[in-house]
């Protein structure tokens, strides 16, 4: 399968599932290229942006684990 390369961003809501999350970014850490993180602490909220490079399966794997996560939302943009 062809790689594609683009952003996913995640914003965190509940830091209860922040370990199991890093978790799963270190299982997928072959297709992470860079990690950002931005803790608005003053507004609960904290925002992790990832640039990654992977087939749309690991892609949509990834961000799959990631949205079942309560208290987590994640959006991608991938190229075409």
């Amino acid at each position: 399968m062809e790689k594609r390369i683009g952003v996913i961003s995640i914003l965190i809501n509940d830091k209860t599932y922040v370990a199991t999350l890093n978790k799963i970014l270190s299982d997928y850490s072959e297709i992470i290229h860079g990690r950002m993180g931005l803790p608005m602490r003053d507004k609960g909220i904290h925002i992790i942006a990832l640039i990654v490079e992977g087939t749309t399966d690991q892609l949509g794997a990834l961000t799959g684990k990631i949205g079942n996560l309560r208290g987590v939302r994640v959006k991608s943009l991938l190229n075409n």
